[in-house]
């Protein structure tokens, strides 16, 4: 591959990447990175390759942004001439490296590689430098519903909250669990006791026998007769408890 070429580009001709993985940006730290372009200059310079008459940025677009708020007419480029895979996995690579991406962004940035390229995880996996099952578990996150994705994209909610969340089997017990997470501000740990109170299989209840139809009537004459005597002006309490194999009648009566 040839050396990158370095060179100052009209900004006025470099375009953002539509496939970018990262999909939120903080205006107020695009507004403070502008600041400190306007006095310092722009200390690392954007990554672009030549693309339809212009330059497309491959790495920098928060760098870009602020540059267009800054008002610099002129900004330092790195020129690689990168096919439409390499564009896209050197953007993922690079905003994992930096932690700039919500677990959300990189999940999508996955699939989008993985779609694109007809790769299996274990290659996605080799190329940006994480295990397997980093990517796998990234990935289920996508299985959540959007209401929960947002949550975790504007960091509502942590990652670790969301792969909690897919323990529960509907979208409508996820998304009952987000509002109480959020309403009560219930931290991770909280969280994960909350819906195992909610997954684990309820203790069935022991079974009694049936009584039968000769106990009802001798169960029936002992009231009658408890009756009787309180009737007769004896102060009279009954206890009635059932075991499983029988049913015991205290019958007290004062002197």
């Amino acid at each position: 591959m040839k050396e990158p070429k370095y060179k100052f580009i009209d900004i006025h001709k470099i375009e953002a990447n539509g496939h970018q993985p990262r999909t939120h940006f903080e205006k107020e730290k695009i507004q403070e990175l502008a600041v400190s372009i306007q006095q310092n200059g722009l200390l690392q310079p954007i990554v672009v390759r030549p693309y339809q008459g212009k330059y497309q940025i491959v790495v920098g677009e928060r760098r870009y942004r602020a540059c267009l708020l800054a008002g610099i007419e002129e900004v330092p480029c790195l020129i690689q001439n990168y096919d439409e895979h390499q564009t896209a996995t050197a953007a993922i690579v690079e905003n994992i490296q930096r932690e700039n991406l919500s677990a959300i962004e990189e999940a999508l940035a996955y699939q989008q590689i993985l779609d694109t390229q007809n790769i299996t995880q274990e290659e996605l996996a080799q190329k940006v430098g994480k295990k397997q099952s980093t990517i796998a578990n990234k990935l289920r996150l996508l299985q959540l519903p959007m209401t929960v994705q947002e949550a975790v994209r504007r960091k509502d909610i942590t990652e670790r909250h969301a792969r909690a969340l897919l323990k529960l089997d509907t979208t409508a017990k996820q998304n009952n669990m987000l509002r109480e997470i959020m309403d009560k501000g219930l931290n991770v740990e909280q969280t994960e006791e909350k819906i195992k109170k909610k997954t684990e299989p309820k203790k069935p209840k022991p079974k009694t026998k049936s009584i039968s139809q000769n106990l009802k009537i001798a169960m029936n004459t002992l009231d009658q007769a408890a009756l009787m005597v309180q009737q007769a002006g004896v102060e009279t309490t009954v206890d009635i408890s059932e075991t499983e194999d029988e049913v015991v009648y205290v019958i007290k009566m004062k002197k």
